[in-house]
């Protein structure tokens, strides 16, 4: 079985990693060179790609890919890999979009014989190149279950049935997440109008139902002044922005989490696209 994968930044490379490493022949196109270097690097069994035509003779194709126009522009349209990949092959996408263009990804796809897979990643890159990386899977079952061994060299898989599903858990996740942490960041920045020190803030809180993973994780970078970027203010907001279009066209009025987005829209229009997405609490005055 012949891999190709498109894509190996932060989270496209450790996977294809894992699928050297698992022995599998891997075709790997990326526009930066050292991306590509860095990920075959690890094995004897990837080779590069010249061009992205050349991962038309695949069986399964991964795509990993930093926004949802990227993967259309690849795989869709008279120019995309879809209108040149062979029959009974496999398209497993692992970037963070939504339904709708899952949806129309699967649609193309099978327009030319090709199944469609989401394969949403759930953490980390230091997870991933681990193989520890949840993986939220749905969309055609033939294709699945064809690659249920390929899965496992990869991450942690979890069959959620439908792309609809793989697409909203990692949006839900984190539409969740980063609305919580606008609210950490105004709750710290209300204890610091009190005079408090931010660091004894935390520590008090931690003891209190007002704990939780971003305040663990981001509420010490918040105290420090530390917004260097891990997860960007702008990926963020993208994933925000993406998850509340997906609740609008399925007629829900998230209100809560759409009020979390208008603080990422203000964080990102005042320059703090770069930063850390803790750059919230910078807006918050």
């Amino acid at each position: 079985m012949q891999f190709g994968f498109i894509g190996v930044g932060l989270m496209g490379g450790p996977v294809c990693r894992n699928l050297i490493r698992g022995g599998k022949s891997v075709l790997v196109y990326d526009l930066s060179k050292d991306a590509v270097e860095r990920t075959l690097a690890v094995g004897t069994t990837g080779k590069a790609a010249a061009a992205l035509e050349d991962l038309a003779s695949c069986d399964v194709l991964f795509t990993s890919l930093p926004l949802p126009q990227h993967v259309m522009g690849t795989m869709c349209g008279n120019k995309g890999l879809y209108k040149i990949m062979k029959k009974g092959a496999i398209h497993v996408e692992l970037s963070t979009i939504d339904p709708t263009t899952a949806a129309t990804l699967a649609e193309e796809g099978a327009q030319s014989g090709v199944a469609y897979i989401q394969c949403t990643l759930g953490k980390t890159p230091a997870q991933c190149e681990k193989g520890e990386e949840p993986m939220f899977i749905g969309g055609n079952q033939e294709a699945i279950k064809k690659l249920e061994d390929v899965f496992k060299i990869i991450g942690i898989p979890n069959y959620v049935g439908t792309a609809d599903a793989a697409c909203a858990v990692k949006l839900i996740s984190n539409m969740i997440g980063m609305s919580n942490l606008v609210i950490l960041a105004e709750g710290l920045r209300l204890g610091e109008k009190s005079g408090m020190d931010l660091n004894q803030l935390l520590t008090l809180l931690s003891d209190t139902g007002a704990r939780s993973f971003q305040m663990d994780v981001r509420g010490p970078w918040i105290a420090q002044g530390d917004f260097a970027n891990r997860f960007g203010l702008d990926l963020a907001l993208k994933d925000v922005r993406l998850g509340c279009e997906m609740a609008r066209a399925w007629g829900l009025d998230l209100t809560g989490i759409e009020s979390a987005l208008a603080v990422y829209k203000e964080a990102s229009a005042s320059g703090y696209g770069q930063e850390d997405c803790n750059a919230v609490f910078k807006v918050i005055k």
